[in-house]
């Protein structure tokens, strides 16, 4: 049996921990108040009524997150159905669709008479064919990025701030020039593996009965000893005896090995003497801040309600800002109530203040052609010295990545799902 340490009690922890305490002696420390990183469901009391609301993760699937379906299944708990559907609303022009369905697609009428529209859906369908051609051929330049690819083939500036673009920027919380920026190969994988260039046989979205800290609340009755919250730790430092942690208290606890369940640069920042692949490539995965606000706000969805998806991106002029979009959590959670309830993403100052029920900030990896490189390069430091490093940040930054990190670690220790 060995003493662990898990760092952060998201996904990537809550499931070493979970694992690894049926052998050894686990220890979970978390500097948050609460356990469950961006699983961050909030009960709110609102006209009479009460509703549990997630405001980090939301979403999985039938098909592209087998690993997290398989601890659902152990921990007992079954997905709800839900859809997903993407809308645009550009703000200067009032221009608006939504992708579901041909009637929610010509929600503007008059888009059935725009041949620009026209165009897009045209641009939609040619994007789709290339795609799936460049994943089944497997030839891929690996130094080209998504920006490149559109200008190769002659995608319309409309059909990239209109489509693909937004979209992708909501997908990973980034911007839409750092969408650009993205790996090509990164980006035509997910999107061939997540039903994102068909238009018809796409996986079924699911949600978490009850938000998703109910999944949280099962792992934690099964551990041995309960999540330490909001502590500070200042650094970690290795020796020959194993592994100390030292506590912004003054005290100091030993481990056998320590696994990192927190974000890349948070683990750069722990380690006291960091060796210099381990600056490199954790330095190599940056975070970016994202506002989150729950409220209910509808001003922030599309004009017309038959416009309005489960994911609605708010286009403007700029695009170097944060991802715009607002997740209908009616539609998500499929909540019941005359109140729409919405999450939206760094858009604080449009939303009115009266109809603000929570504020957070959320960190997103950034994904571009440097982090990729650097997460090719984990084997150089996950597992040396005693330390581990577990996180979403490894591969696409969702859920299923970080059940699938940690399934990287729990492996050396006898343990999977």
């Amino acid at each position: 049996m060995k003493k662990i340490a898990i760092i952060g009690s998201g996904i990537s922890g809550l499931t070493c921990a979970y694992l690894l305490d049926k052998d050894h002696e686990v220890s979970v420390f978390e500097k948050n108040d609460y356990v469950g990183g961006h699983t961050a469901t909030v009960d709110v009391h609102h006209l009479g009524r009460d509703y549990a609301i997630d405001t980090g993760f939301i979403v999985f699937n039938d098909r592209t997150y087998p690993y997290f379906n398989r601890l659902l299944a152990l921990l007992g708990i079954e997905g709800q159905d839900t859809q997903m559907s993407f809308s645009v609303h550009n703000r200067q022009t009032g221009f608006e669709y939504n992708g579901h369905g041909i009637n929610a697609l010509f929600a503007q009428r008059s888009n059935v008479f725009s041949l620009k529209f026209w165009r897009l859906i045209g641009e939609i369908l040619k994007f789709n064919r290339l795609c799936k051609a460049e994943f089944y051929t497997g030839n891929i330049n690996p130094e080209a990025n998504l920006g490149h690819f559109l200008r190769q083939h002659q995608f319309s500036d409309f059909f990239c701030q209109h489509y693909i673009l937004p979209m992708g920027a909501a997908i990973w919380s980034t911007s839409l020039s750092d969408m650009k920026k993205f790996e090509l190969k990164f980006f035509i994988r997910f999107f061939y593996h997540h039903g994102l260039l068909n238009i018809s046989d796409r996986p079924q979205w699911k949600v978490v009965p009850k938000g998703s800290r109910s999944y949280v609340e099962v792992i934690l009755a099964a551990l041995t000893k309960p999540v330490q919250t909001s502590i500070d730790i200042d650094s970690v430092s290795r020796g020959e005896d194993g592994v100390l942690i030292h506590f912004e208290n003054g005290q100091s606890q030993r481990f056998d090995e320590v696994i990192f369940a927190c974000h890349s640069d948070e683990a750069l920042r722990l380690l006291a003497d960091p060796s210099l692949d381990e600056s490199r490539i954790l330095g190599g995965i940056p975070y970016s801040p994202n506002e989150v606000i729950l409220h209910t706000d509808i001003s922030l969805l599309p004009d017309r309600e038959l416009a309005w998806a489960s994911w609605n991106y708010r286009l403007d002029d700029t695009v170097s800002r944060p991802a715009s979009v607002t997740y209908n959590m009616n539609i998500l959670q499929n909540i019941e109530s005359d109140t729409t309830f919405c999450v939206t993403l760094n858009q604080g100052e449009k939303i009115d203040p009266n109809k603000v029920l929570r504020r957070f900030v959320y960190h997103h990896p950034v994904l571009n052609e440097a982090s990729v490189a650097a997460q090719q390069e984990r084997e150089l430091i996950c597992g040396k010295k005693g330390c581990h490093f577990v996180g979403a940040y490894w591969y696409s930054g969702f859920h299923e990545d970080g059940v699938r990190s940690a399934l990287d670690v729990t492996r050396r220790f006898g343990q999977s799902l």
